[in-house]
């Protein structure tokens, strides 16, 4: 999809959905923009209209990343989404006139733009609702496959498919159902997870246990609200299932009777003055002696908190001793040193 290769043994990506009114150019860029510096691969964009759909020329002229639009009801949107040059299309198969396609995948092919089908739970058919009791994860997938044999007898190929529930179970389960089946591509997500705990929870749940099976190639981590706020989670679920060791990675104790120092405000510290790098570093912020140096031995750099002070450690040997009014300003200066380092390798 434009620059980002999905499925065949690729990374998986990390892509978001914009909250912003598309028929607003400039919000929506300073948007764009701000989930491409947070580490976005991909975005999608609502086009519920005419006026949203005449935006998409100008918002891909000043983006970096390919941009999906989001069409439902309306084939007559995707085609002018198509026309527009962006990468993808997303379709909701329970929403839209199966007349609509045909004409949109031809778009679609001669353009060569990816279609995804994107089957969420609030919005399948009747007659699939009616013969499963419900939006049952055998629902979802019959949903799928309906759809696409529907791209296939089209000679379409170029798929991307979605299975969306905000039940965390059903969502898992109809993933491992559809990827026994096909051998799309396909895009993981719990819907409408909710704020950011809620969302982080049912994320590293629902996605995180189908990237540890190898199912699944895209993600999103859905968060009310700010989008850019679902980057940490994602790249956090890749990196903990060790996928993608992309930015700093905090390892911090939970605090107990032995801590002197004030050590959530010293982490917190630490990831303001990490906020928004890429490269990958694994950091050891402990509270006290008994397994600081341990955990800070197997991480790049690590410090070992005491009152008044503490030990600096740097791939598990100490570098220096520093006072605690130090703490942070140290080991944020160690941290730089080792990610400069690694970009010169």
């Amino acid at each position: 999809m434009g620059n980002v290769p999905i499925g065949g043994g690729a990374p998986v990506s990390v892509q978001s959905m914009t909250a912003t009114d598309t028929r607003d150019v400039g919000k929506t860029v300073a948007q764009i923009r701000r989930l491409e510096r947070a580490g976005c691969e991909i975005v999608r964009v609502a086009v519920p209209d005419d006026e949203a759909a005449a935006a998409l020329p100008a918002i891909k002229k000043r983006i970096r990343i390919p941009l999906i639009a989001d069409i439902h009801f309306q084939g007559r949107l995707a085609l002018r989404a198509i026309g527009a040059g962006v990468e993808g299309i997303r379709i909701n198969p329970g929403n839209m006139k199966k007349s609509a396609l045909p004409e949109v995948v031809r778009a679609a092919r001669d353009r060569g733009t990816v279609i995804r089908i994107g089957v969420n739970a609030g919005s399948l058919e009747r007659g699939t609702l009616a013969r499963h009791g419900g939006p049952t994860a055998a629902a979802l997938v019959e949903s799928a496959l309906a759809h696409i044999r529907l791209m296939e007898d089209m000679d379409f190929f170029r798929l991307k498919v979605s299975l969306k529930s905000s039940d965390v179970p059903t969502t898992i389960s109809a993933y491992r159902l559809l990827a026994d089946r096909v051998d799309y591509p396909l895009h993981l997500g719990v819907t409408e997870a909710g704020t950011m705990l809620s969302a982080a929870i049912k994320s590293a749940l629902g996605i995180g246990a189908l990237l540890h099976e190898g199912i699944g190639d895209t993600i999103r981590v859905s968060v009310t609200g700010d989008p850019v706020r679902e980057l940490p989670i994602a790249y956090g679920i890749l990196r903990a299932l060790r996928l993608r060791l992309v930015g700093p990675e905090i390892i911090s104790c939970p605090t107990c009777g032995r801590c002197e120092i004030d050590l959530p405000k010293l982490v917190q510290r630490v990831e303001r003055g990490l906020r928004g790098e890429r490269t990958y570093v694994k950091v050891a912020v402990m509270g006290c002696v008994v397994n600081g140096p341990g955990e800070a031995a197997e991480a790049d750099v690590g410090i070992a908190g005491g009152r008044g002070a503490g030990m600096l450690f740097r791939k598990g040997k100490i570098v220096r001793k520093v006072k605690e009014a130090d703490f942070a300003a140290e080991l944020l200066a160690e941290i730089r040193s080792i990610i400069q380092e690694k970009k010169e390798v």
